[in-house]
């Protein structure tokens, strides 16, 4: 089974060990347990491997997978054949991610690597670069599959176009990852530092929203945070995510009564597979609670998209069933018990025939 994890990076080149170390450990105290790192702009290479084994070493004993980031240039630097990849073995990591690809074979080659390193491939471009490494006979079960960051705001990628990527690798089982945006975090690889998420539309969103989506997507196994660092607050919030079912905030109405609230937050809602455009219909509750009265209140009004409602005892077999509104209109034989969250509203994307789905 494919576990879900939760990430952090660190810029050695950049930092402070220091800083870095209580990072990690902070990290640990949340669950985090995947750790990226960037040598994309290493230049002084003795010195960037000092740095980075000596982290390394601190992030292995506290139980990260740490991989690091690599381009062709760092080959040449280093003057290494791709075919021996000891010196990023002898760092400690786990494995590296190809920040730029080759030719399909060199990639499917050292994969065998004898140092059983995962060669990390970068995610964000729709083209047949995966089929063309696995075409090659790879080592798949040490391919793994990363997005990009995009330090510049205004050039993260689109929805649409981050779900036909990442589509090519989940089909053909590879460990996914993509990066969110800590709020507060300073640090990246390079001068421009606008936030590191991989989706753009995620950029200012709170660091647990960002990680909802992604993970509501089904196509993401791990979500890490681009920038560092990020507050112990934020690392609470991303932590406290469920990464295996989706979990909308609710605004509660002052009037919400308990049966209703129990109805909410206190079932396992899924949304019914025959679907309409009007709303997304959570069942199950009006079949529990059929015997429960539910008086009319805030029934009058004009729903609105993202509104919460429950059936009223005006509404006969659907009294008690659970709705969340998808268009606009008027029915006075539901109550509205509040709304989602305003940052989650878009989450109600991912809504689909038999989703699952709790609110908090």
């Amino acid at each position: 089974m494919t576990f879900r994890q939760l990430g952090l990076s660190i810029y050695p080149d950049h930092s402070d060990f220091t800083k870095d170390k209580q990072y990690l450990e902070l990290g640990k105290k949340y669950g985090y347990s995947r750790l990226f790192m960037s040598m994309l702009e290493a230049e002084d290479i003795p010195a960037t491997k000092e740095k980075f084994t000596k982290i390394v070493a601190v992030a292995k004993d506290l139980g990260y997978l740490t991989i690091i980031d690599i381009s062709p240039r760092i080959f040449e630097k280093l003057k290494i054949s791709y075919q021996d990849l000891r010196f990023f073995a002898e760092l400690g990591v786990d494995g590296i991610r190809l920040d730029q690809g080759f030719d399909g074979n060199t990639e499917a080659l050292i994969s065998y690597n004898p140092y059983g390193l995962i060669i990390e491939l970068n995610m964000s471009n729709d083209v047949a670069y995966l089929e063309n490494i696995l075409s090659y006979q790879a080592n798949k079960p040490y391919l793994f599959g990363c997005h990009n960051f995009y330090p510049q705001v205004g050039t993260g990628l689109t929805e649409e176009f981050f779900l036909e990527c990442s589509e090519r690798f989940k089909k053909n089982g590879i460990h996914t990852a993509a990066f969110v945006a800590s709020q507060h975090g300073e640090q990246g690889p390079w001068n421009v530092n606008d936030g590191l998420p991989t989706l753009e539309s995620d950029r200012y969103l709170p660091i647990d929203v960002q990680a909802k989506k992604l993970f509501a997507t089904g196509l993401i196994d791990d979500v890490i945070i681009g920038n560092a660092y990020a507050t112990e607050e934020e690392l609470k919030a991303l932590a406290d995510v469920d990464r295996y079912q989706l979990q909308l905030k609710v605004d509660f109405l002052e009037t919400t009564t308990e049966l209703e609230w129990k109805i909410a937050c206190e079932m396992q809602h899924f949304r019914r597979g025959d679907t309409n455009a009007l709303v997304a219909r959570s069942t199950q509750s009006r079949v529990i609670y059929k015997g429960e009265a539910n008086p009319p209140h805030d029934a009058d009004g004009e729903f609105q998209f993202g509104d919460v409602v429950i059936g009223n005892d005006r509404f006969g077999i659907y009294k008690n069933e659970l709705q969340i509104v998808l268009n606009p209109h008027k029915d006075d034989r539901k109550n509205k018990i509040g709304r989602i969250a305003e940052k989650e509203l878009a989450l109600l994307n991912y809504l689909k025939p038999w989703t699952k789905f709790k609110f908090s």
